[in-house]
Parts: C-alpha cells; structure tokens; sequence
C-alpha cells in the first residue's frame, strides 16, 4: 500500500537507521527526529546504544542487531513491523592497506557488515516499507576516486553503488538511492592513531574546496534530503568537500 504524501515532512513517519548508535548514522536520526518521525537504531554494540538513546527524543528506540547475522536482520524487521523509510550506514572502522600486504580472508570478512549486512537488511526490510518511502545506502568517494590503500573500499563502495542501482530498478516505486561521504570526522577512523589522525584530517581538509574534513552533522542532510523528496531514485548523491574535483 502506498500513502498519499501531500507534504515534504517527515512527521509521524517511521525511519529505521541501521549502524545508528554512533556517527552518521547516530546524526541522521537525530536530523530525522528533529523532523518529527519516530526513530529505531540498530547496532551490536548495546553500550552504544544506550547512549545515542540520551540523544533522542523520548519516543525513539533501539535494538541490538548482529548485522553480520542474516537471521538476525531477518528476525528484527519481523518483529519492527510496518515502517516507511530504511537508512543503513553500518560499517566496521576504516581499514587502508595495499593489496600485496592484505590478508584475504580478513577483506572478505570487512564486506559482511558494510556490503552483506545491507544486502540482507533491504532483503528482508522491503516486504514492510510503504511503497511511498525509501531506502538510503552508504557509498563513499573511494567508488570513483580511490587512493592508494584505498582499493578494499573503493571495491565495497562500488559494488554498494550497483547494487543500489539494481534495486531503485527492482523495488520500484520504492525509491532507493546512496549517500556518498568523503572524509568524515566519526569513530570510523578510531583504529588509525589519534595523532595520525589528526594529521590526516588537516592535511585532507587544507587540499579541499571548503577547507576542512567533514562532519557526522553535513553528512546527514544529505539522507535527511533523500528521505523527503519524491522524484529521485537510482541516484547517488556525494558529499565530500570538492574531493572530486582536486
């Protein structure tokens, strides 16, 4: 069943974030709140949770998912029932490696949450989607623009890419499209030393149009946006600070 929407709001509207107990994605639900839907979170880590919860309005709720869990997913959107719009912005930290120094077994392991976790969260979310709402993925400028070390998320990012593409064509008219960040300031970049970090973060952000990294906050308009429009699908928006063009 598809509801009729006469307005670009967000009030009263149910929204499922999944990897949303902390940066993006935790910013996005509190963008989307602040719009008046009624948000979920979802993550394995409880102790997150719990605390993006302080954040959000007294109506939002959290549940502890295995994203890598197949039957998890599947369990949870059986139980979360009728919803209007899936974001998924999941992912383990940030891994740069070269592929003569990449072990493997443990690149295939970093496509579980980032890559399958999506596949089986639309999979099974979609059968409970009002057909006038939407599902938003996350990419990342590495599809289009890898560096070196880049090349495990320049895969991910763009096998996400078509495959987003695949379902807005599948799923319609269901609208799906995908985010796609540059360098963000969130925990994703936790496992590179604070120091290195930092450096990293300026040198980035002085080579950029705006002059700086970006932030969890800039990133979530851009799902807030595609939350609410009507006429895109297919599409992925980049948000990155002019990255592609220097």
């Amino acid at each position: 069943m598809m509801k009729e929407q006469t307005e670009n709001t967000l009030t009263n509207q149910k929204v499922v974030i999944m990897g949303g107990s902390s940066g993006i994605g935790l910013a996005t639900a509190k963008a989307v709140a602040n719009e008046g839907a009624q948000v979920t979170i979802v993550s394995s880590n409880a102790q997150r949770l719990n605390e993006a919860l302080t954040q959000l309005p007294a109506n939002s709720a959290a549940q502890v998912v295995d994203l890598s869990n197949e039957e998890h997913i599947k369990t949870f959107f059986e139980q979360n029932g009728a919803f209007d719009h899936l974001v998924y912005t999941a992912g383990e930290n940030i891994v740069l490696d070269q592929l003569k120094d990449t072990d493997l077994k443990r690149a295939q392991r970093y496509f579980m949450i980032r890559y399958w976790g999506a596949v089986a969260a639309v999979k099974y979310a979609t059968p409970y989607l009002d057909k006038a709402g939407s599902i938003t993925l996350t990419s990342g400028i590495a599809s289009c623009r890898p560096g070196k070390g880049w090349w495990l998320g320049s895969s991910i990012t763009s096998a996400m890419e078509g495959y987003m593409r695949a379902m807005a064509v599948e799923l319609a008219p269901l609208r799906v499209n995908a985010v796609s960040p540059g360098v963000v300031r969130t925990n994703l970049w936790d496992s590179i030393p604070e120091d290195e970090r930092e450096r990293y973060y300026n040198t980035v952000g002085n080579s950029l149009l705006v002059e700086r990294v970006g932030e969890a906050d800039d990133i979530a308009l851009t799902y807030l946006y595609l939350m609410k429009q009507r006429f895109g699908t297919g599409q992925v928006i980049i948000v990155d600070g002019g990255a592609v063009l220097v």
